[in-house]
Parts: C-alpha cells; sequence; structure tokens
C-alpha cells in the first residue's frame, strides 16, 4: 500500500494522478477539513488527526505501507522529520514533493527581507513604524505575542471554528483578525494593505503554489517591507518538485503499470 501525507493542494493533484493505477492508498492528513477536501478522490483508509512519531509508526506497519509520500506543507517540518524517522526505522522508501521557492526573482530587492526564525524576526520589527500584516497562519500567533510588540498585528488566518477559538483565547482582537482560506490574489493583497495601512507583511516561502508571489509582489508595488521567514531545508533522496516525477517514481518503483 502506499501511504500520502497530505497538506498541500499538489498533494491532492498528486493522489488524482495516483487514482489512474491505483486506490490502495492510505492517507493522513492533520485536520478534517483536510480529508473533508478528498470525497471525490479514491483510497483505501482515511486519518484526519495530527500523529506523533509513534503513531505513525504504528499506522505505517498496520497499513502494510510499502512506500510513503510526503506531501506536507513545506513548513510543517515536524512532520517531515517524523516521516522520514517511521521510515528509516521500518525500511520504508520515503519520497517528499517539495515546493520551488520564488524568492530568487526578488531577492535583489531591497524591501524583501529574509529572515532565519522569530529571534531575527522580531530584531527587524525593530526597524518598523506601524501596522504588520502576519499572513504566516494561526500556529505561530502565540509567538508574536510574546514579542510584546508596540505595532499593531493583524493575523490573516484561516475561517474556522477552531482557529477563531484560538485568537480569541490569546486575547486577539476582532478587529485584529482577516478570517479568509487563500491562497489571496495580488489585488486582494494590496487591497489589505492599504486598508490597514499596513508597514510591512510577514510570510513564508510557500511557493507560487501558496500565494507567495502575489503577496511580494503586492509588498514591492505598495512600497513596504515583506518579512520571509526562511524554509528550514530537508536533505532527502527521492525529492521532487514535480508532481508527474514523482508519480512516475512511485508507480515503477511498486510495478503499478
Amino acid at each position: 500500500m502506499i501511504g500520502l501525507i497530505l497538506g498541500t493542494s499538489e498533494g491532492k493533484n498528486i493522489l488524482s494522478k495516483l487514482n489512474r493505477y491505483t486506490d490502495n492508498i492510505f492517507i493522513t492528513t492533520a485536520t478534517e477539513y483536510g480529508g473533508q477536501l478528498l470525497e471525490n478522490f479514491k483510497f483505501k483508509k482515511l486519518n484526519t488527526k495530527p500523529l506523533v512519531l509513534e503513531e505513525l509508526i504504528d499506522q505505517l506497519k498496520e497499513n502494510h505501507i510499502e512506500i510513503l509520500v510526503d506531501a506536507s506543507h513545506p513548513y510543517a517540518l515536524v512532520i517531515t522529520q517524523n516521516a522520514i524517522e517511521a521510515c528509516k526505522r521500518l525500511g520504508i522508501t520515503y519520497v517528499r514533493y517539495e515546493r520551488k521557492s520564488v524568492l530568487d526573482k526578488f531577492k535583489e530587492n531591497k524591501n524583501i527581507i529574509q529572515v532565519k526564525d522569530y529571534d531575527e524576526l522580531k530584531e527587524e520589527f525593530l526597524h518598523i513604524n506601524g501596522t504588520i500584516l502576519n499572513t504566516t497562519g494561526s500556529n505561530n500567533m502565540d509567538k508574536f505575542i510574546t514579542m510584546k510588540l508596540n505595532n499593531r498585528i493583524i493575523h490573516r488566518v484561516l475561517p474556522s471554528v477552531k482557529v477563531m477559538e484560538k485568537c480569541f483565547k490569546l486575547g486577539i482582537k476582532t478587529e485584529d483578525i482577516i478570517a479568509i482560506k487563500g491562497p489571496i490574489g495580488y489585488e486582494l493583497n494590496c487591497g489589505f494593505i492599504k486598508e490597514y495601512d499596513a508597514a510591512a507583511i510577514i510570510l513564508k516561502d510557500s511557493g507560487i503554489q501558496g500565494g507567495t508571489e502575489e503577496k511580494l509582489r503586492a509588498a514591492i508595488d505598495m512600497g513596504i517591507k515583506a518579512l520571509v521567514i526562511e524554509r528550514h531545508a530537508v536533505k532527502t533522496d527521492n525529492s521532487f518538485s514535480s508532481e508527474e516525477e514523482i508519480v512516475n517514481f512511485i508507480v515503477s518503483k511498486l510495478s503499478l503499470m
């Protein structure tokens, strides 16, 4: 059986392409919402809750996984590390789908600033006067609160009950929340920057599919800083940035033709 960790739109595309050959697939997502998006696909088993390392190992063993495809988000580092370790322990082939970066075409622009982590990000905030638009999602909102900044932070997050509850639990005001499902286009990014008179936007290098290019272009054209949290590169033997190539590799490896 094929194991597939889903966390990106490309993961669904990979699943669709694999369905040309088989439905003998075990899928794991981090949320029920992720599972709800799969009703038109074919697979044998679906898990919709986060799995720690030992739970992942148990699932891989229980479902007799021969090859594990990691199509999680580029910044879901713990998931990727757990997947690699689980495959190593069980002798399973690990395959990674990695989104291409879009930063190279913008790296010469003085308004595009790359930071390694949230400590470096805080240092950059010292040079910014005004509102900051956070588009990195809800998982790290608490980090901004602990920084105790004087800047107003507008958080752009997924419009789910769970996320809204988290926002309010952290004490984030309603007027400081933009609840919308991404990715967001160029015009709307410009609109949010203008509406909140933002002096900077924080984002991740989530690739074209994650709307990174639209955010960067909006920041440049609106004359504000774009603070990009860098990816932590994970080196693996079987890494692909093409959906077709990764599917061809799997089909060849498992002799599905």
